[in-house]
Parts: C-alpha cells; sequence; structure tokens
C-alpha cells in the first residue's frame, strides 16, 4: 500500500507504461483506457470517487507518455494489467474499462475471478459480429486518411505513437474478438459483480443506428449470467459519457465494490 500518489514508469516487457497510482487504504481500482485514449480521461470518475478508493490509470503502450512497442496485440494488453498491478503490490481490484478497455476487462476478470473484486464496463464489450470484410475494408481506409493528419497531432498528445496500419490492425483485431462466439464465452465465464454503463445514438466512425444494434448484443448476456447487469443508460454518446455521465460511472463502480465484499 502507498500513502500518497506515485507517477512513474513501470518497465514491461520490450517497452514503459507510464502509471499513476493516488495510493491510500481505500479498495483499489484499475482503469483500462479507450483503444487510443489515455489516463487523462478518467479524472472526473477519479474526482468523484474520491479517497474512498485507490485509483491506478497508466497509458497503454505508444499512447500518451508510454514508449513505444513491437507488439500492439489485445494480448499484450491484457498481460500490462498484470504487470501494472504486479508493480503497484496489488493483489485484488476492480477494473474498470472503457471501450476497447472494457474488452480488455471482461477477459481480465474472466480468466482472474480471485483478483477480481468486480468489474465496470464503460460502453464497450458487446458480443456481436459487427466486423465483416465491408467494415474492414472501411476500416484501414479510415486510418489511412487519419495517416495525413496524424504526425501533426502526435505533438499534442491527441494520437497514439503508432502507424496508421498499426491502429488498423488493433481495430480490426478488436472486432474479432467482439464476435458473439468469442466475446459470449468469456462474459459467460464471468463469476464477479460486473456492470455495464451503456452509452446511447452514435460517435466518430460510426453509421445510422450501427452502435445501438451492437449495443443490443448485451441483452442475451445479461440473461445467461446472473453476475453480469446493466447499471445505467445514458444520454452522452460513446466519446462524451465519461465527461457527461461520469457521475454514473462512479455509481457502477461504488455498486460493485458493495457487492465484492
Amino acid at each position: 500500500m502507498t500513502s500518497s500518489t506515485w507517477t512513474g514508469m513501470v518497465p514491461v516487457e520490450d517497452t514503459a507504461l507510464a502509471v499513476t497510482d493516488t495510493g491510500g487504504s481505500g479498495i483499489s481500482v484499475i482503469y483500462l483506457n479507450g483503444q487510443f485514449a489515455t489516463q487523462g480521461y478518467w479524472r472526473r470518475i477519479l474526482a468523484d470517487l474520491g479517497t474512498d478508493f485507490r485509483h491506478i490509470t497508466y497509458d497503454e503502450r505508444a499512447r500518451g507518455k508510454s514508449r513505444r512497442s513491437a507488439d500492439y496485440s489485445f494480448e499484450a494488453a491484457v498481460r500490462d494489467v498484470d504487470a501494472v498491478l504486479a508493480a503497484r503490490g496489488v493483489e485484488r481490484a476492480i477494473v474498470v474499462g472503457w471501450s476497447y478497455g472494457a474488452v480488455v476487462a471482461a477477459h481480465w476478470a474472466a480468466r482472474n475471478p480471485e483478483r477480481t473484486i468486480g468489474a465496470v464496463l464503460v460502453d464497450g464489450a458487446f458480443p456481436y459480429d459487427w466486423l465483416d470484410d465491408a467494415m474492414e475494408l472501411r476500416i484501414r481506409k479510415m486510418f489511412k486518411r487519419l495517416n495525413l493528419i496524424m504526425p501533426l497531432l502526435r505533438p499534442t498528445g491527441l494520437t497514439p505513437r503508432m502507424s496508421a496500419a498499426q491502429q488498423a490492425e488493433s481495430n480490426i483485431e478488436l472486432g474479432k474478438l467482439s464476435r458473439e462466439s468469442e466475446l459470449g464465452p468469456v462474459l459467460d465465464r464471468v463469476k464477479v459483480p460486473m456492470r455495464y454503463v451503456v452509452a446511447s445514438g452514435t460517435s466518430f466512425g460510426s453509421k445510422g443506428d450501427e452502435q445501438e444494434k451492437i449495443r443490443a448484443g448485451l441483452d442475451a448476456v445479461t440473461a445467461r449470467n446472473p453476475n453480469i447487469k446493466v447499471s445505467a443508460k445514458v444520454e452522452s454518446n460513446h466519446g462524451a459519457l465519461l465527461k457527461k455521465d461520469f457521475t454514473a460511472i462512479s455509481g457502477a463502480v461504488r455498486e460493485v465494490a458493495r457487492l465484492g465484499e
């Protein structure tokens, strides 16, 4: 246990991750970012939950202040959860993930029930077959276009230090892992309290009611596994709910903390 905030670099495999640990004696919570986001996105939730919890945030490989790596795979992201917790001496934690981080959180919680107090998944980890050949092509084209402006944005920290092709591959891998046949069995194995906070409407990169159809894939999961429930569906879209509906996320964290005691 640490008594004050620690910020530093944690060496992991061929890279190093920028980590912040608020310390304290409260229940440990580790936060897993969106696919290309940084730990700063969680600041409102951390402030709302306050010192009742020990908050651990970090930037994923090549995001934020973390260093580049030769491995940006999903399995590397899951391993990094273990590495950060081990470096900070945390044996059990609530895992909170948003978007891509929600899928990482789901896998980690399913694999580590004895180490997981509970989990909060924020508008992510919906079992749905949204990736087909046309979508894969669309993803590659989108990131190829973004490649023109990403070098200009990198000094601001708004984009990861990954190539457009690497970002596209990460997104395509996420689509494969999100298929009902892949993600459904993972969620079925969850043995700890898991709560979803679900957004509304569309966001960058989606068309029409695509995201609402994807979210509907959660219904069968909650019907099968009594440990998994929807804590709230909020008005904000996927990109805005950490800012506009952070109290719903904080409420879900408090809920799983009570249930996991």
